[in-house]
């Protein structure tokens, strides 16, 4: 039996933090300590920003981004490319394609992929929403930015399937060598990829 070392909101905090993707226990434990030991520049305005969050975080209904206000941000911009759609996962996928600031068009995030040894078939995810979107007839293309898993490329089929009849050009993201990749640290799959997805230089 181990022996509690702090009072129980200490603990509970520490367990709450190593729910968190990326902490296990032990960096639970440290963030925690580190929180608590600069309460005031960091554990006060951390319990606020987050008490302000659970009240005014939002999921938007027309594409499945993470903002405070539904529609969210994206959507309502008018200098986005409204003909332009992109198919993510995830919201942070979405995130870090915005990160990359290479397009400027609108997304759709499906909140997972499909995986029928997880009980994750197409209603568990948001591609009703999607098909609506896509057959409004705005949408010109549609950009299908999975990851490259075997969940990933299933999901990708049967969305290509799913939006076969509008007439819509229907593109993924190439895959291979990553920028400044060395060939001899890839792996053969990402090699063969590469191979496969080659363009005229």
């Amino acid at each position: 039996m181990s022996k509690r070392i702090a009072g129980p909101e200490i603990e509970r905090l520490i367990q709450l933090l190593a729910k968190v993707p990326g902490l296990g226990p032990r960096s639970a434990r440290r963030a925690a300590l580190h929180l608590i030991k600069k309460k005031e520049q960091l554990l006060v305005p951390l319990a606020d920003a987050m008490g302000e969050a659970v009240d005014k975080v939002r999921i938007c209904s027309n594409c499945g981004n993470v903002d405070t206000v539904d529609p969210c941000t994206i959507c309502t911009d008018p200098r986005r490319d409204g003909a332009t759609l992109i198919v993510v996962e995830d919201v942070a996928d979405l995130w870090a394609l915005e990160r990359a600031g290479a397009m400027n068009a609108l997304y759709h995030v499906l909140g997972g992929t499909l995986s029928p040894l997880d009980g994750i078939g197409p209603d568990q995810l948001n591609i009703k929403q999607l098909v609506s979107r896509v057959s409004e007839g705005e949408i010109k293309e549609i950009i299908i930015a999975v990851n490259a898993t075997v969940e990933g490329q299933t999901t990708a089929h049967y969305l290509t399937d799913q939006l076969a009849d509008f007439g819509v050009k229907i593109t993924r993201l190439a895959h291979g060598v990553p920028v400044g990749g060395e060939l001899d640290y890839l792996d053969e799959g990402t090699l063969a990829a590469a191979l496969k997805s080659r363009t005229v230089f």
